[in-house]
């Protein structure tokens, strides 16, 4: 190394020659070996000292990293990129990366990122012409395939936290179709928020914390809005129960609900809800109980901007136009207004499910309930 620093790569790559021979499975020596051929120039032999040392440690992140910038080095730009994003994969946390790591890493993540980037301009325009074929057809499941495969975005799955119905399809937002009610339910937008509205200028009276764990429960991504006035709820229904007191300030909108088809899961649903949430204030990316269910959104008070995420597709609240989305795929929220958004949350049954398998998750549930408090 000694020499490397003054320049004389000749007789350092004689040294690392002769301990290579001494000692041919040493990680290091191969990639000290590899540096000195990159500074001679000889970025083809540089790579094959990489190689050698891959071929003994897959994992070797130092390894691949500097294979991503020989191969940059080399004019390989795509290669560089692919080779890059295997290191990132393996790369050590940030709180334990060394400092003269984090310029290289970063240098990688834009290369992928540019990549990316690239490839994905490039499919959109491989498929531009079939796609003009087929103008009528909602394509939206291919961009976003495109973008998974180009790498600017990742594929979201369903990750219920109690109850995952297996073969069900992970759909962020379902079709109106399934819903002829949903009309019904948005003819009724001003006057639920007629109530609602009283409830405001009372200062939202009722309304609680909606994230509110015991201690000692892990808090996660929600530590800043556990206990928290930022993000509250009034709960009309909750696991199945019907809020009375809630019912009795919000009487129409209590009425709509019941002309709806809520979840009935015994103990476990119907929920029925307003959601205040605060200005500037972020739900973080987070997934809800099963996929049996779905959740509604009706959205009431919008002050300014507010949207709302569920796998890779965003989308911006409109009073008064509601939405059904699988919860059990990640989501979050944000109000980047000045005033308060508050919003109606209420569950559905999955629709691709049938009535027996409604029952039989009824009573799966109830099962599980039962046996959870006797281990308790």
């Amino acid at each position: 190394m000694a020499e490397l620093k003054r320049g004389a790569t000749q007789s350092a790559l004689a040294m690392l020659n002769d301990l290579e021979q001494q000692e041919p499975a040493d990680l290091q020596i191969k990639l000290d070996k590899a540096l000195a051929l990159r500074l001679q120039g000889n970025f083809a032999a540089a790579l094959s000292a990489l190689d050698a040392a891959l071929a003994i440690d897959p994992y070797f992140f130092l390894a691949l990293l500097s294979k991503g910038s020989v191969l940059e080095q080399m004019g390989k730009n795509r290669v560089a990129a692919e080779t890059y994003r295997n290191a990132l994969k393996i790369a050590p946390r940030p709180e334990n990366t060394p400092e003269a790591l984090e310029e290289p890493m970063r240098h990688a993540r834009r290369i992928v990122e540019e990549d990316a980037r690239e490839k994905a301009e490039y499919l959109r325009e491989q498929l531009g012409d079939l796609r003009a074929q087929f103008a009528h057809v909602r394509l939206e499941r291919i961009d976003e395939c495109a973008d998974i495969m180009a790498g600017t975005t990742r594929p979201y799955n369903a990750e219920p936290v109690q109850m995952h119905v297996p073969r069900l399809p992970a759909i962020p937002f379902f079709d109106r179709d399934h819903f002829p009610w949903m009309d019904q339910l948005e003819a009724e937008t001003e006057a639920i928020r007629e109530e609602l509205s009283v409830l405001l200028s009372e200062g939202l009276p009722g309304f609680a914390p909606y994230v509110d764990y015991a201690p000692g429960t892990p808090e996660n991504q929600f530590k800043e809005l556990n206990r928290s006035d930022r993000w509250s709820s009034l709960w009309l229904w909750r696991d199945g129960e019907r809020q009375e007191s809630a019912v009795a300030r919000c009487p129409h909108t209590a009425g709509v609900l019941e002309q709806l088809p809520l979840a009935d899961q015994p103990g476990f649903a119907p929920t029925a809800l307003f959601s205040a949430l605060a200005p500037h204030t972020h739900i973080p990316p987070h997934t809800g109980s099963t996929n049996a269910r779905l959740l509604v959104h009706l959205p009431l008070i919008l002050p300014g901007p507010a949207s709302f995420r569920v796998g890779n597709e965003r989308r911006e609240w409109r009073i008064g136009e509601a939405w059904a989305f699988d919860d059990t795929i990640e989501h979050e929220a944000w109000n980047d207004s000045d005033e308060t958004r508050v919003i109606m949350i209420f569950d559905i049954w999955n629709p691709l499910l049938s009535a027996a398998e409604r029952e039989m998750i009824c009573a799966l549930l109830t099962a599980n309930q039962e046996w959870m408090q006797e281990v308790v």
